[in-house]
């Protein structure tokens, strides 16, 4: 059992997909802005782009995205998650793979990682994470993170990734480090460490 689906077991229970599709549906209905990592790729790369929605849960965002003009395809290690997704958008492409493993044979313009997908990696896999990552990545190209930095911005016992430790992992897979901000909506950065939220872009040099 992968970490991700221990900790949405045990937090929210054996109908997890379910509900977390739920929920961003009731915030919607609410007339809550549900689509800030949209915005924030629209912000780095207009469309129209080529963009992977890596640990794409429920499909939200890469939905959004193909709303918006890009060509989105989404990929996820999470079977139940991928269902939600290819129920509310069958006519997109979803794929299961693990990002330790990734390997799609094509690059994008941009690979978006959101949800806290960094720190529910599995352990020890940073390193290759982040070069499959690259691998995926057109030069020029970018990857884009939003990630919590600490336990009040991370479900359940989900351990803390620093932030340095992915700059790293990043740079040895050729992935220079640009913008950051404290929030998809682009707040600012401190970097003074009582931040608890970031949002990093690093791009694949041409």
């Amino acid at each position: 059992m992968t970490l991700w689906k221990r900790i949405a077991r045990a937090t929210v229970g054996d109908d997890y997909a379910a509900a977390y599709a739920r929920r961003f549906q009731t915030m919607a209905e609410r007339g809550e802005d549900i689509h800030g990592e949209a915005g924030l790729v629209n912000a780095v790369l207009p469309p129209p782009a080529r963009v992977l929605d890596a640990g794409c849960g429920t499909g939200r965002i890469a939905l959004r995205l193909h709303e918006q003009g890009y060509d989105a395809v989404g990929v996820d290690v999470d079977a139940a998650m991928l269902r939600e997704a290819r129920a509310a958008a069958p006519h997109l492409e979803w794929l299961e793979a693990d990002l330790a493993t990734l390997d799609l044979g094509r690059q994008f313009d941009l690979v978006l990682l959101a949800g806290n997908v960094i720190p529910l990696l599995e352990p020890e896999t940073m390193l290759v994470v982040a070069q499959r990552l690259a691998d995926h990545v057109l030069p020029g190209g970018a990857v884009v993170c939003g990630f919590g930095l600490d336990a009040d911005h991370l479900p359940g016992d989900c351990p803390v990734t620093p932030l340095a430790s992915v700059d790293a992992a990043f740079a040895a897979a050729g992935l220079d480090a640009g913008e950051r901000w404290s929030s998809w909506d682009r707040e600012p950065f401190t970097g003074s460490g009582g931040d608890g939220y970031v949002v990093t872009v690093h791009r694949r040099m041409p």
